[in-house]
């Protein structure tokens, strides 16, 4: 993209993991090296973390697109200090909640479905193991948190009032499903179980519905190897569960300041994010390097 440089563009956002740009009235999305647990940002970068994120999105926007419109103009039209790491996307009034679609019980899903049997507002069936399988993918949504502040599962009639609109956080739930079902079904032809995620959405200025945000990455998703997953326990997985396993470990208490990462769980979280992308995508994780050098 020829033209102005990252510190010339007006810096709109700068988020856990994503800077926004204004760039001729649309944005440019510009995945970082950061990561984070429990919504509070390491000091440690993960190299080539945040390449992967926008190559996973830049995929699965362009595969889900006859499913639902996205937000992405290009991957290749960014500035040169971007590239690999930048999209060039339109700009849409987002919508104020997450919209998570569970397959299997885990996480936080787990910690609700432990105390109280039910998952934001859902009831589950009696005697789930971790990790389970369940009958049916179910909508979740979550308020979106500030940095440094927890996203909060909510159920469905408190979302409808937070969006507004409850016809269209149905519409929301129906697209949600409908995406997830066939992320899992790629994930699982690849060997990789797609156990949970999160959808943002938005509004074009005509009203449309269009998908923002990332979508189907590490950072949003729950991924598991297929030949592992065993329920009844936890699972190794290509996410940052393999870094929330390590903070939990070291007895960090998830406030503010997050602890440094050692190398050996930087280097594995990078491992994990590359092998996710390759799975995924069925190439190597050097032909996105490649192809948006320019």
């Amino acid at each position: 993209m020829a033209g102005p440089t990252l510190d010339q563009l007006e810096l709109v956002a700068s988020g856990k993991v994503r800077d926004m740009y204004r760039t001729d009235g649309r944005l440019l999305m510009v995945a970082s090296d950061r990561v984070s647990t429990y919504d509070v940002v390491h000091p440690t970068p993960v190299p080539d973390k945040g390449k992967v994120l926008a190559g996973l999105s830049a995929f699965w926007f362009e595969r889900t697109a006859e499913i639902c419109a996205n937000h992405l103009i290009s991957s290749t039209e960014v500035p040169d200090e971007a590239r690999g790491r930048g999209l060039l996307v339109d700009e849409l009034e987002m919508v104020p909640v997450e919209c998570v679609v569970r397959g299997y019980v885990t996480g936080s899903g787990w910690k609700d479905y432990l105390e109280t049997g039910v998952v934001c507002g859902i009831e589950l069936p009696a005697g789930l193991e971790e990790s389970a399988e369940l009958p049916e993918p179910i909508f979740t949504p979550a308020t979106k948190a500030e940095q440094g502040d927890h996203d909060e599962n909510v159920d469905f009639d408190r979302a409808a009032e937070i969006v507004g609109d409850r016809e269209l956080l149905e519409e929301l739930r129906r697209l949600s499903l409908e995406l997830y079902r066939f992320a899992a079904d790629h994930a699982r032809e690849r060997g990789i179980i797609l156990a949970d995620t999160k959808l943002e959405f938005g509004r074009d200025p005509d009203g449309a519905i269009v998908l923002g945000d990332e979508v189907f990455t590490p950072d949003s998703s729950r991924f598991w190897p297929a030949d592992e997953y065993a329920p009844g326990r936890g699972q190794r997985s290509f996410d940052k569960q393999f870094l929330r396993d390590w903070v939990t470990s070291a007895g960090w208490d998830r406030r503010p300041p997050a602890p440094p990462l050692p190398e050996d769980v930087c280097g594995g979280t990078r491992r994990r994010y590359i092998e996710a992308y390759e799975r995924i995508t069925g190439e190597p994780f050097s032909n996105w390097i490649e192809r948006t050098r320019g």
